[in-house]
């Protein structure tokens, strides 16, 4: 694998549990955590909303802010009332 990761600063009692785990499994600590991080990615997978995604892509950081939700999902548009008064 060509990809690597170092995480500084772990909690030793972290990195002991880590070890333990990986030694009970019988799997070398990377992949132990490998294993971890691929698990949670499946269990994650299908729990984000659309909404979820449109903003962590396209929110608030980046100039992009969702309208505010209603109880029947988004309020519809709505023009000002400047531009009611000239039809």
């Amino acid at each position: 694998m060509g990809n690597t990761i170092t995480v500084r600063d772990i909690d030793p009692g972290d990195k002991a549990w880590l070890r333990r785990e990986a030694r009970y499994t019988g799997v070398s600590m990377e992949e132990f955590v490998r294993r971890l991080i691929r698990e949670r990615r499946e269990s994650s997978a299908g729990e984000t909303r659309p909404s979820e995604v449109f903003e962590r892509y396209f929110g608030s950081e980046y100039g992009v802010e969702l309208p505010e939700p209603s109880r029947r999902g988004y309020r519809p548009f709505a023009f000002d009332d400047e531009c009611e008064g000239e039809a």
